[in-house]
């Protein structure tokens, strides 16, 4: 099960984040509370493991910024999380070796999500980074063959619910492990508690599903 701790605002979460054992980082660069410069992003990045997969969350910007800033921040993935068409997010894969899209469940553009080319589909409350959870049944007509990241008011609590009802391919989380009242900080025990559930409701022969060579591994691309 691949996990994703997003809204990363500084190092210290950072490292934190992967020393428990989190698979990726998101760093939000559309207005939010959790948005974070490039400069401080790209001293993050830095400072981690080359395994860790980096992304940076974009939300109707144009595909123009969006690729300077994953070149100047040094990411390695791209979170679209807007209105973004299948032209633009193509345009975004350019310059990012992993992309998700991000869409509220049950929404309509999801019938298209073969146009965008993208890697996995991140499955969201209406409104995202608002800590709500949504209806889990509405995934429940997703292409089979497309990895789905569950997102939306997932908590330490309830994450072990959702990989139950959704069977994702991975999970995504900021609010749930949050400082209560500080969107700038991760708290580390809900990090740790996080990610120890969804590690013991994913058994080892489930940890992935197989829907071919994995997108994330670069480890043979000469770079």
């Amino acid at each position: 099960m691949y996990i994703k701790i997003c809204g990363i605002t500084n190092e210290e979460d950072a490292l934190t984040a992967v020393g428990l054992g989190a698979d990726a980082l998101g760093f939000v660069f559309a207005p939010s509370s959790r948005q974070v410069a490039v400069g401080v992003v790209r001293d993050i990045v830095k400072r981690l493991p080359p395994d860790v997969l980096t992304v940076g969350v974009f939300r109707d910007q144009s595909s123009t910024e969006v690729v300077e800033t994953i070149l100047e921040a040094g990411l390695s993935g791209a979170q679209l999380h807007g209105h973004e068409t299948p032209r633009e997010a193509q345009e975004v894969r350019e310059a990012a070796k992993v992309m998700f899209v991000a869409f509220p469940a049950g929404d309509p553009g999801l019938k298209n999500l073969a146009e965008y080319g993208a890697d996995a589909v991140l499955l969201d409350a209406p409104i995202p980074g608002s800590g709500t959870v949504f209806d889990w049944s509405h995934v429940e007509n997703m292409p089979m063959d497309q990895r789905v990241i569950l997102a939306g008011g997932l908590t330490p609590e309830n994450v072990a619910e959702g990989i139950a009802k959704v069977q994702p391919w991975g999970v995504d989380v900021s609010t749930g492990v949050e400082v209560p009242g500080d969107p700038q900080r991760k708290h580390p025990v809900r990090m740790h508690s996080f990610i120890k559930a969804v590690r013991s409701a994913t058994p080892p022969e489930e940890q992935a599903k197989d829907l071919g060579p994995d997108p994330f591994d670069w480890s043979l691309d000469g770079d």
